[in-house]
């Protein structure tokens, strides 16, 4: 009997035994290492492929379908798509192997996956930068295998691909650091998955194997649904290294027997477990790579006193996408509340507020914008560690007279749509300021220093989480006069505060518009 006689499963097992013998021509084994974290839960071990040479786990499986390419395929080439890191794969063996490689990859690849891909292939890749999407650069790259006649080296879809992911497990179960209780495995086309979970099942029978997916991408739990790989109409692109609209076939065969069920995870959640590798190891962690960490964070007093393993798979990361994650993980880690305040549009105002009915909270976000002569709207986003402070809020609010709307999640907030009317300003100051990032420093600032009949007519922060929150406030006077006399007299720097500019006049003009 051959081993393309024998069932899926055993192919297989007996694929990764072949895939030992080939993958560290390539690369060497990637460490575990444990992840404390505070409180009570889990034993978590997580399998560090981003200390690998390209970053992430798919090195592997590429290598290993390339090497048992005979004479006469190598010389005809390869063509593949991928969204990053299988490219880099192919591109390692491109060049050590001395094959020719084409790479198709979505027009929105992050820069940083494409020049590694230069990196590790040189002179011996080509990458075409197709659609929009991972699919439209699969049916790219198929185009030209069928016009060129070169070899098809699928992602996931494939058995040597899926025996070389299976190395990794292979790894974890000669690591000494198991039995485990438990394995949360990433799935995007389901090669990790199924390589992974086949190998640690023959060691360890009762582990449990949790698929994890991204809620707006998960293929393999309509495909397990459904009972066959279905194509999912939309897919979310935040954690692009799974952004997969259809699980693989074979994959999807391994998974059923292997999987006991699979979990989906919220961008905030995932962007939660990225901030506790980094917390924990300092590493990291492109979205998909703390995929399965997230899955286990959400069921981590359900988990308390189990062993478990997760798979970072990946590091490949755009630099600027890491600000937008540190911006949006306040949301994902503790309780948030964004709410819109009436009051009425004179001196003092705002700061009563501020007194009354925000005192002790996390203030992250301040919105504001004059638009009318009786009346101020500013936005709120507050933080809490739990979310008893934030549901006592709307009571403060009702009690000390001040209506509210609760503007959690909207979108002009989001993109901080400020409107402001320049039109009902008499003579404005517009400040930039820094201060510390402690309880009451703002507050100190607007109640020393704003005296007067000097008014807030702007207001524009955000928490972004260095030591040092900085503002553009707008304040207006009554007369020139009093606005001169209080940009010459007040300090340019003070208790948990410095001043560090006044805004110029064209800066003011931009600013209101006029």
């Amino acid at each position: 009997m051959t081993r393309e006689d024998l069932p899926l499963e055993r192919q297989l097992r007996q694929e990764i035994l072949f895939a030992r013998e080939r993958v560290y021509r390539f690369g060497r084994a990637t460490p575990m290492e444990r992840l404390d974290l505070p409180g009570p839960g889990p034993e978590i071990w997580v399998k560090r492929e981003d200390l690998s040479a390209v970053k992430s786990y798919k090195w592997r499986g590429a290598c290993n379908r390339m090497a048992v390419l005979s004479p006469a395929e190598a010389a005809r080439g390869v063509v593949t798509a991928s969204a990053g890191n299988h490219a880099q794969g192919v591109a390692l063996a491109a060049r050590t192997l001395g094959i020719r490689a084409r790479i198709y990859m979505p027009r929105s690849t992050p820069k940083v996956k494409q020049n590694a891909v230069r990196h590790h292939g040189g002179e011996f890749v080509e990458i075409h930068l197709s659609g929009d999407s991972y699919d439209e650069a699969v049916s790219a790259a198929q185009a030209d295998e069928a016009a060129s006649g070169a070899v098809y080296v699928h992602a996931y879809d494939d058995i040597k691909v899926m025996a070389g992911q299976g190395t990794l497990a292979d790894e974890v179960v000669l690591s000494g650091h198991g039995p485990f209780d438990a394995a949360y495995l990433q799935i995007g086309g389901g090669g990790l998955a199924a390589g992974v979970s086949s190998w640690l099942k023959t060691y360890w029978p009762d582990i449990e194997i949790v698929g994890v997916e991204g809620v707006g991408q998960a293929s393999m739990k309509a495909a397990l649904t459904t009972g066959k790989p279905v194509a999912l109409e939309s897919v979310d692109l935040f954690c692009d290294g799974t952004a997969v609209r259809k699980a693989g076939e074979l994959p999807f065969l391994i998974c059923t027997g292997t999987l006991a069920r699979v979990e989906t995870v919220t961008n905030a959640e995932v962007s939660d477990a990225m901030r506790a590798l980094w917390e924990g190891l300092r590493c990291i962690s492109e979205p998909s790579g703390a995929m399965g960490l997230a899955a286990v964070l959400k069921n981590r007093e359900a988990l308390a006193g189990k062993r478990i393993l997760v798979v970072l798979c990946g590091a490949n990361i755009d630099f600027l996408q890491l600000g937008l994650i540190a911006q949006s993980v306040g949301a994902g880690t503790r309780a948030s509340r964004t709410l819109r305040v009436r009051i009425p549009e004179r001196a003092g105002t705002m700061l009563e507020l501020l007194d009354t009915c925000f005192e002790g909270l996390d203030i992250a976000d301040f919105q504001y914008g004059k638009t009318s002569d009786e009346e101020a709207w500013p936005a709120f986003t507050i933080h809490a560690e739990d979310t008893a402070a934030l549901d006592a809020l709307p009571e403060k609010l009702d009690a000390h007279g001040f209506a509210w709307q609760d503007l959690t999640g909207a979108v002009d907030i989001a993109f901080r749509a400020i409107p402001l009317r320049g039109d009902l300003l008499e003579n404005p100051a517009f400040l930039r300021l820094d201060f510390y990032e402690r309880p009451g420093a703002l507050h100190d600032f607007l109640g020393q220093r704003i005296r007067g009949n000097a008014s807030l007519c702007y207001f524009n922060y955000r928490q972004s989480g260095e030591r040092i929150g900085r503002a553009l406030i707008g304040l207006d006077f009554p007369s020139p006069y009093e606005r001169e006399a209080l940009l010459m007299t007040i300090p340019k720097q003070g208790e948990g505060y410095r001043l560090c500019e006044a805004v110029d006049e064209a800066t003011r003009k931009r600013v209101v518009g006029s």
